[in-house]
């Protein structure tokens, strides 16, 4: 039984991986299963106010370095 299990552990091993990066790298997969649920995590409503979010601080960090280096002077 010893050798007979050895083969089967050693074919579950390395069977495994290729078929999980197979299923991967399938485009009509990725479209359907990732991309759609990027979508219903982030629909584009809420990607802009993430990048107004994004705006308003880049805008409040650059006045309050530009506010340091007014005081330096």
């Amino acid at each position: 039984m010893g050798v007979k299990l050895e083969v089967f552990r050693m074919t579950l091993y390395l069977t495994f991986p290729v078929v999980m990066f197979w299923i991967s790298n399938q485009a009509n997969w990725f479209e359907d299963t990732v991309i759609q649920r990027k979508r219903e995590l982030w629909p584009p409503e809420k990607r802009q106010e993430l990048e107004e979010f994004k705006e308003r601080i880049r805008k409040q960090r650059e006045e309050r370095l530009l506010r340091a280096a007014q005081q330096r002077s």
